[in-house]
């Protein structure tokens, strides 16, 4: 039998949750669509916000578009029509406001890692002294545990420590809002967790806005404090429907939880399930 408690939060869990896209977000998405093919948009009519330092999480099949919207907010992909505003300006165009994490981790491989995370910092602050740029890359190298390979070129790196390289070099320009695209999907389990509990310190300490994308359904629990579930365009009787945010979940479980001990949260399996039932029966993926 449940307690009161966790047959509240299943309840909470299954309710699904709106947003309300009147309120003014730190980040506003209106109306907005992408279309290849002028009769089916791969998705149409998105919007939503996110608030000043919230971690918010895109899951959704290949396809539905969700990397798109990623790179829409990046500025490095324009919207078929619609808007996006970030602190009340229009985004256009990328921007060191910005910072992205791909899964590949896009380092200068003739740099080190002090000079890969410094062409950054010297891009965003370019009036600072050599002597400034090293104590700011030193402070953010330090931050995800990488140190004693500060000199060292990506060669001589693993994947998971090459991944730390971009996430401290996203972090180090100090951007309004992090965009990460499945970053760790490239890493194995236990350096993927690792890095999982590394961002998820570093986010808490900054305050950092956050979108991200990922297929892991146990990591968007971890670390979203909402999570978008997002269908794909389909073909039906009506005709063709294009992919959209079908639902929003707000994360009921304490925001301090950890990898380690998440599944032992009242309430986890229940959003957990949810989740999983809206991927498999749905989302309608192609």
């Amino acid at each position: 039998m449940w307690s009161d408690a966790e047959s509240r939060i299943a309840t909470e869990v299954a309710r699904p949750k709106k947003k309300d896209h009147t309120m003014q977000g730190f980040l506003k998405i209106e109306g907005l669509s992408k279309a290849y093919i002028p009769a089916k948009p791969v998705f149409a009519n998105v919007g939503f916000t996110i608030d000043k330092g919230e971690f918010v999480i895109i899951i959704g099949h290949s396809g539905c578009g969700k990397t798109t919207i990623l790179n829409v907010l990046a500025g490095l992909d324009t919207a078929t029509s619609g808007h996006v505003f970030m602190d009340n300006r229009e985004i256009s165009g990328p921007s060191l406001e910005r910072g992205v994490v791909f899964q590949s981790h896009a380092l200068m491989p003739w740099l080190t890692v002090r000079k890969n995370i410094a062409f950054a910092v010297v891009s965003r602050w370019p009036e600072w002294s050599a002597a400034q740029v090293n104590e700011h890359v030193e402070k953010f190298v330090a931050l995800v545990g990488l140190s004693l390979a500060i000199d060292k070129k990506p060669s001589q790196l693993s994947g998971g420590m090459k991944q730390r390289v971009g996430i401290a070099r996203a972090f180090a320009i100090q951007p309004k809002m992090l965009l990460l695209d499945e970053p760790f999907g490239a890493l194995d389990a236990l350096t993927r967790g690792t890095i999982q509990d590394e961002l998820m310190t570093i986010v808490r300490e900054t305050h950092q806005t956050v979108f991200m994308i990922t297929h892991d359904v146990d990591e968007a629990i971890l670390l979203a404090d909402r999570i978008l579930l997002m269908s794909n365009g389909t073909e039906n009787e009506g005709g063709y429907s294009p992919g959209n945010i079908a639902e929003e979940v707000i994360n009921p479980l304490p925001r301090e939880r950890t990898r380690a001990g998440l599944h032992h949260l009242p309430g986890y399996y229940e959003l957990r399930n949810h989740i999983v039932d809206f991927l498999v029966s749905r989302a309608k993926a192609h």
